[in-house]
């Protein structure tokens, strides 16, 4: 029975409380103290700061208060950081309350909005809070990880509620919260509710610190030889945790019993990457790798081999301290120090107590911890000191060695106070948008004052609420001027001393911020251009965030070879310096774009929260007829799959969902259709979870897998005929290119030199414009086991009579995710 079954008669406090906790005893579980006190402040309808640490089971406070709010017949909302935290916690609450009474927000997916119990993240209730203000119906809200509130761009979403809901009960929970004081006393305020701080420095699994001046190996060989794995080896780039498993390979981590587990564990999971046969090695050894830009399946593999205690080793990145379930004994620290971005600095308080509080997992151990390092120089000192021994004069004659220039040391004291620590106070956050102007005058009541609110009684201090203030009159000037808000002489019957004069959509703040200006774009297009599928696919991905990592390698592979070219045209080093500053990543139909941005934001103000960013990511690897395995190869993103995969899979999802069916012509369906495919043939966890959200209930009878069956590729014979034609104009491509080594690497059987020398004694080129790729130009005869394929070469006598030919064998391609292809000849026809 789930636990909407047990609740009470009544909504007494004491009734709510009982039957909360047992139900929890018939689980065979015992409640924390720290847990008992915030759970009768939650059923008295109490707010509660539960700052307890890392696995002390917060979230069974955070059901509770669920539970609560249900007895009370309120909506309660649960707010996450992260998409995949909210997307993770729905279907844990789905499992406890039933598919029918949680819904879930998160921007770009909705199901089961009207449940009354809704998990989103922090922006969703922030724009529900601005929308509808005391009016919302919210009763109670828990929100997660509450020390995002400091977060530079997005702590504006964990303040405006706290701001705007003062008929709501709130329950603020983190591991690290620091001096929460003026959190107490602010709630009470507003809320007119008691506001309990449920504080425990005691956690459920202690902690036992160390630090080492030996070399990390042998670090990690004590560690192994003391039972205490599993390790999580932190470093603060994903490329030095990588580079780290790596070079542990040559320590035996595990006995050829547990490598037999780890393999029949894996079973036939498909290692269909470069990183992934590279992390195939690793796991196999008993070493992980886990960071945010391995595929999502590669990550789900290391955890689910961590779960099961078969990793003895787990090098990652800092990230690990956000809603992932790895237990994990000790923390090794490899630095105290890392670069945020704009310098190198060392740890703070917080950010040390996220991830030392990984150590030590309560159901796996009954003690955790947490080793650091000494820095390199140091322990390369220490043991020259140790060699040289106690000679005072061979010790004064040693010359130490130095950091590196720039370096940000760190020591033993260091370590020790960062153990002893408390949190630095939560910075405010606070930003005025157009959004924020628009959801309040759209609200019933007077707007001004409102605002007055809003911006006068925040967490800011003074200078900045005054900032904030000119900040907002000059939007607001914007809007009157642009004609989207008028000013009325007298309230009218919502009583309103302002009106918008156009009607934003539902939820307009809540959905891909420039969705609709996509929409008005893409009636620039014509329909006849060759261009028009891809034009569309620009459009709609100068919408979607910027992926830093790959427009970073697109605008360096772009540099490379304007400087070769240069090179080899003799231009001079200073000449070479100013036209590469000029250089960007590729950004098409950009002219078109900021044009039109600008003529859409002067009627529609709230887009200028948010830019268009023109970039070419599908379109580059559809032009390119690139498979995903050579776009990541061709720009060097393997430590980047995972970012690439999410970009291609939001792309996916908005083509489909954004682009109406009367725009759709047979090209952009096929490419639609090609791109989903990759996806799912990559890694179709991504698009599985969407289709789980849409099926809750069978996604929770079905047992989680290690990786998701995947359909075969010869299924979706549309996206198929893609496939192949891209595979098939990839070969024309190259052919155009004169490249000739990476054709004879495709295609070792054919004597490429011989075709392209008879191909060029009858024509000048090869023709790669749009016309050349279409369907036209492929032919294909289709057949039970392999089909027979000619990809026609477009000369420009306009011939049409030299073509590649291949066959496509269709149970190697199912096999392999991808069109396998044989190819017997570039020939004249």
């Amino acid at each position: 029975m789930n636990l909407i079954g047990r609740l009470p008669a009544d909504s007494e406090p004491d009734s709510l409380y009982e039957a909360f906790t047992a139900w929890n005893t018939e689980r065979g579980l015992t409640l924390y103290p720290a847990q008992e006190e915030a759970l009768i402040e939650v059923v008295s309808g109490n707010n509660v700061i539960l700052a307890t640490p890392t696995g002390s089971g917060k979230s069974l406070v955070a059901a509770g208060a669920h539970f609560a709010a249900l007895g009370r017949d309120e909506v309660s909302f649960y707010t996450a950081p992260i998409k995949a935290l909210v997307s993770e916690k729905f279907f844990d609450l789905c499992a406890i309350f039933g598919t029918e009474n949680v819904g879930m927000m998160t921007g770009d997916a909705s199901v089961n909005s009207d449940a009354p119990i809704i998990c989103c993240t922090a922006e969703i209730l922030a724009q529900i809070a601005l929308r509808d203000g005391v009016r919302a119906d919210v009763g109670t809200v828990i929100m997660d990880e509450f020390h995002f509130y400091a977060e530079p761009d997005r702590g504006w979403a964990w303040q405006v509620p706290l701001l705007e809901l003062p008929q709501a009960q709130f329950v603020l929970m983190s591991a690290t919260l620091g001096d929460v004081e003026r959190f107490e006393k602010d709630l009470t305020r507003r809320t007119g509710r008691p506001t309990a701080v449920v504080k425990s420095a005691e956690r459920p699994v202690p902690l036992i610190y160390s630090y080492r001046v030996t070399p990390l190996h042998e670090t990690l060989e004590e560690l192994l030889s003391t039972q205490q794995a599993p390790v999580y080896v932190v470093h603060f780039t994903q490329a030095a945790a990588m580079e780290r498993a790596q070079s542990l390979m040559s320590i035996n981590m595990c006995s050829k019993a547990e490598k037999e587990a780890i393999a029949s564990l894996i079973g036939g999971f498909r290692f269909t990457t470069r990183f992934g046969r590279a992390l195939s090695r690793l796991v196999r050894h008993g070493i992980g790798v886990h960071h945010a830009g391995m595929l999502p399946k590669y990550r789900r593999l290391v955890e689910r081999l961590a779960q099961a205690g078969l990793l003895k080793v787990i090098c990652g990145t800092d990230t690990l301290g956000v809603g992932v379930n790895v237990p994990i004994r000790t923390v090794l620290f490899t630095a105290l120090s890392k670069f945020d971005g704009n310098r190198v600095r060392r740890l703070r308080a917080r950010e040390f107590h996220q991830i030392a509080g990984r150590a030590g997992r309560a159901g796996f151990d009954t003690v955790g911890y947490v080793v650091c390092q000494a820095p390199d120089h140091v322990i390369e000192n220490e043991r020259a000191l140790a060699k040289i021994g106690d000679d005072p004069k061979r010790r004064r004659g040693y010359a130490r060695k130095k950091p590196p220039e720039g370096f940000v040391g760190w020591s033993e004291e260091t370590f020790e106070k960062l153990q002893t620590a408390e949190p630095e106070p939560l910075t405010s956050r606070f930003k005025v948008s157009n959004a924020m102007l628009l959801s309040v005058i759209n609200r019933p009541g007077d707007c001004f004052q409102a605002m007055k609110q809003l911006l006068t009684d925040n967490h800011e201090d003074r200078k900045a609420q005054r900032r904030h203030i000119s900040h907002a009159i000059a939007i607001y000037r914007s809007l009157l001027a642009g004609g989207i808000v008028e000013s009325l002489k007298e309230p009218d019957e919502h009583g309103r001393r302002a009106r918008l004069t156009v009607d934003l959509q539902e939820d307009f703040a809540l959905n891909q911020a420039l969705s609709t200006f996509a929409l008005a774009s893409f009636e620039l297009l014509s329909h006849e251009s060759p261009t028009y599928a891809l034009d569309i696919v620009s459009i709609v991905e100068s919408t979607l965030d910027d992926p830093r990592q790959i427009l970073h390698a697109q605008l360096n592979k772009a540099r490379g070879e304007a400087v070769a070219e240069m090179k080899a045209d003799g231009v001079e080093y200073e000449e070479r310096m100013e036209r590469l500053a000029e250089i960007t990543y590729p950004m098409p139909l950009a002219d078109l774009l900021f044009g039109a941005y600008e003529t859409y934001r002067r009627g529609h103000p709230w887009v200028g929260d948010h830019t268009v960013s023109p970039k070419s990511i599908i379109r580059d690897m559809y032009e390119r007829a690139m498979t995903f395995t050579e776009y990541i190869q061709f720009y060097e993103l393997a430590r980047s799959e995972g970012t690439v995969l999410r970009y291609l899979a939001d792309a996916y999802r908005t083509l489909s969902k954004t682009v109406p069916e009367h725009l759709k012509t047979d090209d952009l369906i096929d490419l639609i259709e090609w791109l989903g495919e990759l996806v799912r043939q990559v890694d179709s966890s991504l698009i599985d979870e969407w289709e789980k959200l849409a099926n809750p209930s069978e996604a929770l009878e079905s047992e989680a897998e290690l990786e998701s069956r995947i359909r075969p590729v010869t299924a979706n014979a549309r996206a198929f005929r893609v496939l192949v034609r891209n595979a098939m104009f990839r070969m024309v491509e190259l052919a155009a290119l004169d490249r000739e080594e990476e054709l004879v690497e495709l295609a070792p059987e054919v004597e490429w030199a011989a075709a392209l020398d008879a191909y060029y004694e009858e024509h000048d080129e090869i023709g790669t414009g749009p016309s050349a790729r279409g369907p036209a130009l492929l032919q294909i005869e289709e057949e039970k086991e392999l089909w027979r394929v000619r990809q026609v070469i477009e000369d420009p006598a306009g011939h049409l009579d030299w073509g590649i030919t291949a066959q496509v064998d269709l149970a190697a391609s199912d096999e392999e995710g991808h069109a396998v292809l044989h190819v017997t000849g570039m020939t004249r026809m």
